[in-house]
């Protein structure tokens, strides 16, 4: 038994291009007879209502979303959950519901995203019916990537055109540390593959920064808007998206700024490192690193990648030698070879990508550049945070 009325809420996607609506997600609620509106998430996972009221219910809402999507500009897309626990369930060449619907309502396949859940685990006849609804013209989500199991398994399988981001996953992501860098290796993935990315759940400033900086194609969240029964005009969030993209962007310019003062830096102490670096001095003539606290090390490779000296690190009272390193190779780092690409035929200071150092486990920097008339290389550790 299901208490209230079946409607579809709606909640927009932003587009990060224009900060126009560009389509909606169709989300289930039931209208009580106070005219307040519950989420049916809840019931999805209560095993105590039976399939076939949920199914019922599922089409209800969708029947609601569709015919409601006539009243949307012609240019928005309309998403729509699907659960591979329903399509488990189809008869074998059973004309698919979903598609079925589309017709009844009128609204063209193109107009349409399916998203798959993860709700229900997956289903053999997945491909198969995602390859049905593709050949309709409709296109297909996977919704909350990077979270639940055989997440790649069911990219490689599906090739979807739109990966929306693990909420849960996202929001951590956007606080920092490690779950960033997954995140942010995640939405590479999708770029590579060809599909464009939503970030779900953008609540605040900070969300809205980490998905501009995850090359989100759209964001959602309660940041711009809850989920209503009524549309929002197109252009609604026009300005304040501008506002939040300009000061995004502005941010970033700043970042960039201190990169070129701390390029600036390293030049000047890569000046002051010559005499050492050519043997002419010995290491208590290096400099005080006080003006460079970012500075986690000093040592040189020939320029095949095998490091010729120890590393010399500051304890405090001065530069101590630690000679583990002695003769390993770092050619194979990303950061070396790209030092080797960028600085060699120049002799120009090269600074890498941030990376995460396979022996402190620190995120780092590399600076490099050739002296001995390039056949040494003095590289520079330096603490990406401590920036």
């Amino acid at each position: 038994m299901i208490n209230g009325q079946p409607l579809a809420s709606f909640q927009p996607f932003i587009d990060t291009a224009t900060g126009r609506i560009a389509g909606i997600e169709a989300l289930g609620r039931l209208r009580q007879d106070d005219g307040r509106l519950l989420s049916v998430g809840p019931l999805f996972t209560d095993p105590k209502v039976s399939p076939s009221i949920l199914r019922r219910l599922d089409r209800q809402i969708r029947d609601n979303a569709l015919d409601r999507l006539h009243e949307a500009p012609a240019d928005w897309f309309l998403s729509i959950n699907i659960s591979p626990r329903w399509i488990s369930r189809l008869r074998p060449n059973q004309a698919l519901p979903s598609l079925k619907q589309l017709e009844r309502s009128g609204v063209p396949p193109e107009r349409v995203v399916f998203e798959i859940t993860e709700l229900g685990g997956g289903s053999q006849k997945l491909p198969e019916v995602v390859a049905r609804y593709r050949e309709a013209g409709a296109r297909i989500a996977i919704d909350d990537f990077g979270a639940g199991y055989s997440q790649l398994d069911r990219v490689l399988a599906l090739q979807p055109d739109i990966l929306k981001l693990d909420m849960r996953l996202f929001q951590e992501a956007a606080r920092g540390g490690p779950s960033g860098e997954v995140v942010k290796a995640l939405a590479q993935m999708a770029e590579k593959t060809g599909c464009w990315i939503i970030a779900e759940g953008v609540e605040t400033e900070a969300e809205l920064d980490f998905a501009l900086e995850c090359g989100a194609r759209y964001v959602q969240g309660f940041l711009f808007a809850k989920p209503e029964l009524e549309f929002f005009a197109a252009d609604a969030f026009v300005a304040r998206f501008a506002s939040l993209r300009d000061r995004y962007v502005q941010g970033k310019l700043a970042e960039r700024a201190r990169l070129m003062a701390l390029r600036q830096q390293l030049s000047e102490l890569m000046g002051k490192l010559k005499s050492w670096a050519d043997g002419e001095s010995s290491t208590q003539h290096l400099p005080h690193p006080g003006e460079y606290p970012w500075l986690l090390r000093i040592y040189q490779c020939d320029r095949h990648g095998t490091q010729l000296t120890p590393n010399l690190e500051w304890n405090g009272k001065g530069w101590e030698e630690d000679p583990r390193y002695l003769g390993h190779n770092w050619s194979w780092r990303p950061y070396f070879y790209q030092l080797l690409a960028e600085g060699w035929e120049e002799r120009r200071l090269t600074l890498s990508s941030t990376y995460r150092d396979a022996t402190t486990n620190q995120y780092c920097l590399t600076a490099g550049q050739f002296t001995g008339n390039g056949r040494r290389l003095l590289l520079l550790d330096i603490d990406a945070a401590g920036l």
